[in-house]
């Protein structure tokens, strides 16, 4: 039985797909980003902690953890987090205050959440991802909802532009972050259960089952599990794919 989960992502490898499923089944907690460095203070005010400037850095920091742990478990018995690679270093560095001395990551991260299961979430087709992820920031809309509904768009609607170098640079990014993903899992030691994008977009019933016996909470019925956001993917994304292919091909003068 595990106290916590970790959702390893990187962005554009269905993240928020998963952490809707796991927060919809009642047992398996409420994951959410709370420590990419961007919602912080959104975070903070939300549980009403004290203004930051009113105390020392070790206190705010504690009171955060404890605020964190109780919205992440979502009154269930179990703490779920999702966790980029790009806040990984941060996050370490905030328990390192906490839990001073200790030698490794992993020690730190258990002392924090108790016994965790992490969970390696990646798309194989890393192309795709950084195309879905250009798009998102281009046109603003990060996520709908399998009617089509908008749930998350963080600016005004614009159309998407092809640019070759940004999805060269992206890709590149992308790649890297996920390799670090697997150095620092070798690093600590650690065996995390492996999630593909394609598979979790494919079957979203069969990879939440497989991660709700993997923490020994009770699963839901598959038939009543409702995936909670759609594909972004159309026919912009198969141009620009097609694409970058073609222009990737060309021999560089």
């Amino acid at each position: 039985m595990f106290d916590a989960y970790i959702i390893c992502g990187t962005p554009r490898t269905g993240s928020t797909l998963l952490c809707k499923l796991l927060a919809s089944t009642g047992t398996s907690g409420d994951p959410h980003s709370f420590y990419r460095r961007q919602d912080l203070s959104e975070w903070a005010e939300e549980w009403q902690l004290p203004d930051r400037d009113t105390m020392g850095e070790l206190e705010f920091d504690t009171a955060y953890l404890d605020a964190a742990i109780t919205a992440g478990k979502g009154e269930t018995g179990v703490f779920g987090l999702r966790l980029m690679r790009e806040n990984l270093d941060e996050l370490s560095a905030i328990l390192d205050r906490i839990f001073p001395g200790l030698a490794s990551d992993a020690a730190r991260f258990a002392s924090a959440f108790g016994r965790i299961l992490y969970i390696h979430l990646s798309r194989e087709n890393k192309l795709a991802q950084a195309v879905s992820l250009i798009k998102a920031q281009q046109t603003g809309l990060w996520h709908v909802a399998p009617d089509g509904t908008e749930i998350e768009r963080v600016a005004p609607r614009q159309e998407p532009q092809y640019d070759f170098e940004r999805i060269k640079g992206e890709l590149a990014e992308l790649e890297a972050y996920d390799a670090a993903w697997n150095i620092w899992f070798e690093a600590q030691g650690l065996t995390p259960l492996r999630i593909g994008y394609e598979r979790l977009s494919a079957n979203p019933a069969a990879a939440l089952l497989g991660i709700c016996k993997a923490l020994g909470v009770r699963s839901p019925n598959a038939e009543d599990i409702r995936p909670g956001v759609a594909k972004l993917a159309d026919e912009t994304s198969l141009d620009w794919m097609r694409r970058y292919r073609l222009d990737a091909a060309r021999p560089t003068q």
